[in-house]
């Protein structure tokens, strides 16, 4: 599974009780890896056709009286990966991957850049190593690493892996949680080397646990 592919499956808008809603849904816009809830909007039914048929989350501006896709003038556009209706068929929830802050102020969300869930940052930290396979900026540790491919990676792995158990049995809490920082990050990379991501690990756990 590739964390930057869309699993999008339509919406049935039948679903949508819009008689109950007066022809507006609110929807709740939320980061479709890390959690984080990144705004609210309104979708009336061609908002929500447009949506679905562009994969550009856009709503209808009760301000502007009129269609409106996220980041038309800014540029920080929402690309759609999911929707879904809830269980009174009268509020949507949007997963998107943003690019670019959500809100006009600059921040990631307009509820600030502390409601992200706390392991949310995880899935920012992957997305920035696979950005760094990618473009290999020079001057990067990362760059280093994947320049010296998956044989030094996997040896970088290691060594953190023994740094953390010693750690755990012989020094204190912030030197264990150091070398397990770093044990995380390197075995980041290393997945990302192999073309695979945390989100692939997670589903491993979700299908074990199933």
């Amino acid at each position: 599974m590739s964390e930057t592919a869309s699993y999008f499956d339509p919406l049935d808008l039948n679903q949508i009780d819009w008689k109950k809603t007066e022809g507006l849904v609110p929807a709740i816009v939320q980061h479709w890896l890390t959690g984080e809830v990144l705004m609210l909007g309104y979708m009336d039914h061609q908002a929500l056709t447009l949506t679905q048929t562009s994969s550009m989350v856009t709503f209808y501006s009760r301000s502007k009286q009129r269609l409106w896709t996220k980041g038309e003038s800014s540029g920080n556009v929402l690309h759609l990966k999911s929707i879904r209706v809830d269980c009174d068929g009268d509020t949507l929830l949007v997963l998107a991957d943003p690019h670019g802050p959500t809100c006009h102020l600059g921040t990631r969300s307009c509820f600030g850049n502390e409601v992200r869930p706390p392991l949310g940052f995880l899935a920012q930290l992957d997305a920035l190593v696979e950005s760094r396979k990618s473009e290999l900026p020079e001057g990067s540790y990362t760059t280093k690493l994947f320049h010296g491919g998956t044989r030094r990676i996997a040896q970088k792995v290691g060594e953190e892996g023994v740094e953390t158990a010693l750690a755990a049995v012989a020094q204190g809490d912030d030197e264990l949680l150091g070398e397990a920082a770093d044990l995380v990050f390197h075995l980041t990379v290393l997945l990302r080397a192999r073309g695979f991501g945390l989100a692939d690990v997670a589903q491993v756990l979700v299908e074990r646990h199933g």
